[in-house]
């Protein structure tokens, strides 16, 4: 592992609308950065701008709640619609208590809301924004592309802000990776004193989109992609590899 990284931010991005080729114009942002890309570098790409590209948004005035909807509603205190493309978006239903909902996505991934989101949203409080169908695939295309357009192997990672269980505060997580070893398994190898790890595996896609975060922000920053430099971190993995299989969970 290298003793150094950066992260810089990509600026000069147009507000996205749905339609656009997010890819190509990420790329075309690449390209003119002072110090050109290289590879092994990571492109974190904020989750909210692909969705708006691939058209991501629902119109709340559209939505139709069903019976199991307005139970989950009444017992969380949301909207039912919001709650209803909650579970539209959703694999099933994790937690729920006052104002909070928790489900596991059709990607896999067990988040608020499945993802939805109002914030950085242009439009009425009516309309939201759901996840991508497939980020491993989109991050997958992405790492193509880019090395088509660029002439670079450079990793791609989507970054959504996660809630977590007994800390407050969100932080950067992985939904989608591509050309980067997304879980680094440490097992067996020596510590600093020769003993073998027994369980130790890096969230190295996690920890990427979490440093990059700090830079991305949540609010009007207006930097929807980063590039992470210096990890020598390249590979075939996905973020699908972070998720922990249901009979390894204890918590549900």
């Amino acid at each position: 592992m290298s003793r150094s990284m950066t992260i810089t931010a990509v600026e000069g991005l147009p507000e996205i609308q749905p339609g656009d080729d997010i890819i190509r114009q990420i790329a075309e942002a690449l390209s003119g950065l002072a110090e050109p890309v290289r590879n092994g570098d990571i492109a974190v790409v904020a989750q909210k701008v692909v969705s708006k590209a691939h058209n991501c948004f629902r119109n709340l005035n559209d939505i139709e709640p069903r019976a199991e909807a307005l139970e989950i509603a009444a017992a969380t205190d949301k909207d039912p619609r919001v709650v209803e493309v909650v579970l539209q978006e959703s694999r099933s239903i994790v937690r729920q208590a006052a104002g909070v909902l928790i489900a596991q996505h059709k990607s896999g991934h067990i988040m608020a809301n499945a993802g939805l989101d109002r914030s950085n949203v242009r439009g009425d409080e009516d309309h939201v924004l759901v996840l991508p169908d497939d980020p491993d695939g989109w991050c997958r295309d992405a790492a193509v592309a880019f090395e088509a357009y660029l002439g670079v192997r450079m990793g791609v990672v989507m970054a959504d802000s996660f809630g977590r269980p007994w800390r407050l505060g969100t932080a950067g997580v992985a939904i989608g990776a591509a050309g980067i070893q997304a879980k680094l398994d440490v097992r067996g190898r020596p510590d600093r004193f020769g003993r073998p790890l027994e369980s130790t595996e890096i969230g190295i896609a996690d920890e990427v989109a979490a440093a990059a975060s700090l830079l991305m922000g949540q609010t009007d920053e207006g930097i929807p992609v980063c590039v992470v430099s210096g990890l020598d971190v390249a590979g075939d993995g996905a973020a699908a590899d972070l998720l922990r299989p249901s009979e390894r969970d204890v918590f549900r």
